[in-house]
């Protein structure tokens, strides 16, 4: 599979996940490939043996093709790339798999109390963790203040079923953080209609597993330890039926007056994150969700995530520094599914 046209700003970075291997058999199906400027894996269990390898080459690559032809920024014939160029309010008809997500972005930044926003872009720009380029000391308070002026989804841009305007001429939305979620479920839903039951799909961290791993158990997943010198699991959790997605801010940061400085900018204040915070972890119905989510309980941090997360039974696992030890807190829901 080629790289098309790449996503994700989160593959500037090693996400905090990595599968667990599970045994080889031969009624195991294995691809791998580049997708959204990152990786992408297939581990599927073909139970009659008739499924081809190239069919299921073909399957997951028309699924990734459609999700950039309609949600790369990176594609400048791109759905969104075309709705960012324009410097107007009029209307555009966008397709139905772009409202799905556009929709589902409204719905965590509004839960989430605008802590999650497909329009904060410019910030994370700006802050040198975009395709400009990195830098290395922190913007002026007025450069801030004049990107954030094009910021805030719920006040910059509105959707009514599938079309889609700005409110903000200069508003522009970024969908790293949401769709490669959504490639994880386009392509898990293509797998589906091959008939795979018992298969996990992962893309650059973010996955979603459905059935049993080929030992005829939950998917294994492991999460990473939000640590600079090792790729350690944290733990590991069984996942079955369900998206999972990781957030951390300690693989992309830079370092200005002894200060620090990580990619995870709140799209409240324009700033880098300043919390303990170190990474979070969310199961949710879908990859889609899970990825929004999980970058939305980084950005509030363990405190104000569990108060989110117990209103809106969100299944979260924070992991926070206290000097040098790492501390995990997990939501009631998390606890349950791992029960």
């Amino acid at each position: 599979m080629t790289d098309a046209a790449t996503l994700s700003r989160r593959g500037f970075i090693a996400l905090p996940l990595v599968i667990a291997a599970c045994k080889p058999g031969p009624e195991i199906l294995e691809l791998t490939g580049l997708t959204m400027g990152t990786s992408w894996r297939v581990v599927a269990t073909d139970s009659t043996g008739k499924l081809a390898k190239a069919d299921l080459s073909r399957a997951i690559d028309g699924a990734l093709a459609g999700v950039n032809a309609q949600m790369s920024n990176w594609d400048r014939n791109s759905e969104i790339s075309r709705f960012n160029a324009a410097r107007d309010d009029a209307p555009m008809i966008v397709s139905e798999e772009l409202a799905q997500v556009l929709s589902a972005a409204g719905h965590v930044h509004a839960r989430s109390g605008g802590q999650f926003d497909i329009t904060a872009g410019k910030l994370v720009d700006l802050w040198g963790f975009g395709p400009a380029g990195a830098r290395r000391a922190a913007p002026s308070d007025a450069a801030i203040e004049a990107a954030r002026a094009d910021t805030g989804q719920a006040e910059a841009m509105q959707l009514s079923g599938r079309t889609l305007r700005k409110t903000r001429p200069g508003a522009e939305a970024t969908l790293s953080a949401i769709g490669k979620g959504h490639g994880v479920d386009r392509v898990a839903t293509a797998l589906k209609g091959l008939g795979l039951k018992n298969f996990m799909v992962e893309i650059g961290g973010d996955l979603y597993a459905a059935g049993r791993n080929p030992d005829g158990d939950a998917w294994r997943i492991g999460v990473e330890s939000p640590t600079m010198l090792s790729r350690r699991p944290a733990r590991t959790i069984g996942v079955s039926g369900l998206g999972m997605a990781s957030s951390g801010d300690y693989r992309n940061f830079f370092e200005d007056g002894g200060a620090r400085f990580s990619h995870i900018i709140d799209p409240r204040t324009g700033r880098p994150i300043t919390h303990k915070t170190a990474a979070a972890t969310v199961l949710a119905e879908n990859a889609m969700l899970a990825d929004a989510w999980s970058t939305a309980m980084l950005v509030l941090g363990r405190e104000k995530g569990m108060r989110i997360a117990a209103a809106e039974g969100l299944a979260v696992l924070f992991i926070e520094r206290d000097g040098d030890r790492l501390v995990e807190t997990a939501s009631p829901r998390f606890d349950a599914l791992q029960a």
